[in-house]
C-alpha cells in the first residue's frame, strides 16, 4: 500500500500502538488498536465524517459484537462475530 494518495494525504498513521487509516480527504476511515494486526475495538467511518461501524478485531477478524449505523445516526444492524464468520441468531 502507498504511504500518500495523489493529493498528498497520508494513508495511514501508527502512533502508541493505534494505528489511523484516512481518506483522501483527511478525514478518519478507521482507528483502532494495531500491532501488526488490527486488535481490540475499531472504529470506521464514512468519507463524510459520520461513523459507519464499531466493532471488535481479534488478529484482523471481526469477533464479538458489531454494530452498523446509517446516515442518521441510529442502528442500521447488530451482529454477532465468531473469528470472521457472522454467527446467525
Amino acid at each position: 500500500m502507498e504511504g500518500y494518495y495523489k493529493n498528498g494525504q497520508i494513508k495511514q498513521v501508527t502512533k502508541d500502538g493505534i494505528r489511523t487509516h484516512y481518506f483522501e480527504n483527511g478525514l478518519i476511515k478507521a482507528s483502532g488498536p494495531f500491532d501488526g494486526k488490527m486488535q481490540g475495538n475499531w472504529e470506521f467511518y464514512r468519507k463524510s465524517g459520520e461513523l459507519w461501524q464499531i466493532g471488535y478485531l481479534e488478529n484482523d477478524l471481526k469477533n464479538g459484537e458489531w454494530i452498523r449505523y446509517n446516515h442518521d445516526g441510529q442502528v442500521e444492524k447488530e451482529a454477532q462475530f465468531d473469528r470472521g464468520k457472522e454467527k446467525k441468531r
